[in-house]
């Protein structure tokens, strides 16, 4: 957020979280004058991030992309009451089925027949900044969920894996880890020429199915352990003995950790202050306070935690 950081100074890194998730006409509509307060929310985050700060993290990786609300000139405004924190900004789109209409008839055969129009602009947030903010984006987010590789999803699948082999930048996919979906996105970006060793399959850690994991990461893609604490999709427990048993069996090298969580976030409206009832380790210091002594309980050493917090974020990035 604040203009180029050399990858060997980000430091402990969460490789995915958030710091808003809104709908903008969602806010514009329903919010103003109800549960959304900017200034109050504004603050709130600071206070957030600081306090993740002081546990020692010195990077998060916000993949908030078109769909889930990103919006800069709100995130540099946070970044600059934490100094002492590196915000990395995405690029792409959070799509479970249909392209925005934005891109609906833009694109090649279509009723305006050209080059497909994503990838020009999802390269510019990448090489130039985000509309006029200057911020540059420094990885790519899409979406295979449960539907899978529906047409739409597919179109913007292949114009993330082509701003890839343009850019260098790396990716992050999220998947559904229910229906394996993981391995269609791999495949799609193999077949597209992506470098999977810049591939981080986002939500991996949803699933204890050591087969599958080992598969996506015998790709050299990179295991997303990032939803730590939501413990409706798999408790913290289970989540740390899968961490483990791969750590064990040689992978430390292809695993990220993260919550997935936010400073705030609009899906629960005005009962997200509340969510800490139903989900209680849902929060930035979930993996510092908890995750990684009940990993060094299970025989994870310092340097494999140093490895995924430090090391695999940085070469990721590099």
């Amino acid at each position: 957020m604040r203009g180029p950081v050399e990858v060997d100074t980000l430091g402990q890194t969460l490789m995915h979280e958030h710091v808003f998730v809104l709908s903008p006409e969602h806010v514009e509509n329903y919010g103003r004058g109800t549960w959304w307060d900017e200034e109050r929310r504004v603050a709130d985050a600071i206070a957030k991030l600081r306090a993740v700060t002081a546990k020692g993290v010195t990077t998060i990786a916000d993949p908030t992309v078109w769909g889930l609300g990103r919006y800069i000139p709100r995130i540099q405004r946070v970044a600059a009451e934490v100094p002492g924190l590196n915000i990395i900004v995405a690029t792409g789109l959070y799509c479970f089925d249909e392209v925005p209409h934005q891109y609906t008839h833009r694109g090649p055969g279509l009723l305006l027949d050209m080059p497909d129009p994503m990838i020009d602009d999802f390269t510019r947030d990448i090489t130039q900044g985000i509309a006029d903010t200057g911020v540059k984006a420094a990885f790519l987010k899409c979406v295979v969920e449960s539907k899978g590789l529906t047409e739409g999803v597919e179109r913007i699948c292949r114009a993330v894996a082509r701003t890839h082999v343009r850019t260098g930048a790396p990716i992050t996919v999220h998947t559904d880890a229910f229906t394996r979906s993981g391995l269609l996105a791999l495949d799609l970006f193999a077949k597209e020429g992506v470098d999977l060793t810049k591939v981080v399959v986002g939500h991996a850690g949803d699933s204890n199915d050591l087969d599958y994991l080992m598969r996506m990461a015998d790709t050299g893609a990179t295991l997303g352990m990032d939803r730590f604490g939501l413990d409706l999709y798999n408790p913290t427990a289970d989540r740390v003995a899968t961490v483990a048993a791969l750590h064990h069996r040689g992978y430390t090298d292809r695993m990220v950790l993260s919550h997935d969580t936010a400073c705030f976030m609009d899906y629960f409206g005005p009962a997200w202050d509340d969510l800490p009832l139903v989900a209680p380790d849902w929060h930035f210091d979930h993996i510092h306070d908890n995750v990684l002594p009940a990993l060094r309980e299970k025989g994870v050493p310092d340097s494999a935690l140093h490895q995924m917090l430090v090391v695999n974020p940085r070469n990721y990035f590099s």
